[in-house]
């Protein structure tokens, strides 16, 4: 169909809409006025991860044409669970942690969206912190069925793999569903965006809205983002890919972009750049070696939009000293340790790694030893029993794993 509105003109061009309810209606609506919209949010760490990433693009989009813009933090909805998309049930949560993570995440999303301006945060737990249960579950309660969420994929995955699923995450739903409801009354916010595993969580609202205010509301997912062999994006041998630089390095960030397939070039800069889609699509035509400049514009431009044009020129410079100049950069990731403890094999191979944080376990360090994956000043690592005496002279080290990771050991006499 042919959308009407700039927003979802451009989101739609970039591949972030999966679903969405009534959609010409909600096109023709955003054509005529400006719109509140929301994303919720759970605040399990002190950092978001580039899982969230997606949602943070939609809600910089919604910014950038002039809509109000909320990012809703859950504040109360933590203390509970989100099961959709969970194999497990999530640990409980307190409330000073959630809140501190909140205080720490409110500076991820002020990178996003214009906090001065139209964007807000708002956290749920203002409201869902001083609900009465009875009321809830008679005024909430009584127009949601269990029949519908039974029917919900992530409930359902659970439950075919006889995996527990507690009454306190059922209750999730009614709570996001409540917030939709509460956003709808008091805000006008007609729209909830969200992953493609919040569908039903979503659809909730919307039920819960028509029969409790009858008025109208909107859903619009996302698409899951994989990678070109289609496993989850974000993940690497040494964990999850964090926003914040409390959590990963500038430089870290910046060579996770710099290192995807190249086939995946092209969807990550429409999704996670601002690029205009003309030059997306010559940067896309490039082969070969030639796929590298464009690697490195989108690394530098998803580390701009995410951390600040500072950061991404410091990361680049770093890429740029070891990668060009053949130079150890002070600003990469640095541990000291004395001479001493190489020389007697007190400090190994395996410990400089954990140290560096440059694998995510020992094993894992291990395997890539086997497959020559290490090196040490350039050469690959080779010691069978996993020594650094070899180098116990030296005023530092430098240890790289893969292609692109590494980490300078300072040695004190």
């Amino acid at each position: 169909m042919k959308l009407k509105s700039e927003f979802l003109r451009e989101i739609h061009s970039r591949g972030f809409i999966y679903q969405s309810s009534d959609i010409e209606s909600l096109d023709s609506l955003i054509s005529k006025k400006k719109i509140t919209a929301y994303i919720g949010f759970d605040i399990t760490s002190e950092s978001l991860h580039i899982g969230s990433l997606v949602q943070l693009m939609l809600l910089h989009w919604l910014d950038t044409y002039d809509h109000n813009t909320i990012a809703l933090v859950g504040g109360g909805t933590t203390l509970v669970g989100d099961p959709s998309g969970k194999d497990s049930t999530r640990k409980i949560m307190a409330i000073k942690e959630i809140s501190m993570n909140i205080k720490r995440i409110e500076k991820t999303f002020s990178q996003f969206i214009n906090l001065s301006g139209k964007g807000s945060i708002i956290n749920n737990y203002e409201w869902l912190g001083n609900l009465n249960y009875i009321e809830f579950l008679r005024d909430v309660g009584s127009k949601l069925t269990l029949n519908k969420m039974l029917t919900f994929e992530s409930v359902k995955n659970r439950l075919d793999r006889e995996q527990p699923l507690s009454f306190l995450e059922f209750n999730y739903m009614l709570l996001q569903a409540y917030d939709f409801y509460y956003l709808r009354k008091n805000y006008n916010c007609v729209l909830q965006m969200g992953g493609s595993d919040q569908w039903g969580n979503i659809i909730n609202g919307i039920d819960l809205i028509k029969k409790m205010l009858n008025k109208k509301a909107y859903a619009l997912t996302s698409p899951l983002i994989t990678n070109a062999d289609g496993s989850k994006m974000g993940k690497t041998a040494k964990g999850a890919i964090w926003l914040d630089k409390i959590k990963l390095s500038n430089f870290e960030f910046y060579q996770f972009w710099r290192n995807i397939a190249d086939h995946d070039v092209s969807k990550f800069l429409k999704l996670f750049t601002k690029i205009s889609l003309n030059e997306i699509k010559k940067l896309s035509e490039l082969k070969d070696k030639e796929i590298n400049e464009a690697k490195k514009i989108l690394a530098f431009e998803v580390t701009k939009i995410t951390r600040g044009i500072k950061y991404a020129k410091e990361a680049e410079d770093i890429a740029n000293n070891i990668f060009n100049k053949k130079t150890l950069d002070e600003r990469i990731p640095t541990y000291e340790i004395s001479s001493s403890d190489i020389e007697k094999s007190n400090f190994l191979i395996l410990d400089a790694i954990e140290k560096l944080n440059l694998s995510k376990s020992r094993s894992d360090t291990k395997r890539l030893i086997k497959s020559k994956g290490i090196k040490v000043n350039n050469e690959v690592f080779l010691s069978p029993d996993l020594s650094l005496k070899a180098y116990y002279k030296l005023s530092e080290i430098k240890l790289s794993v893969g292609k692109k990771n590494i980490g300078i050991l300072k040695i004190k006499k």
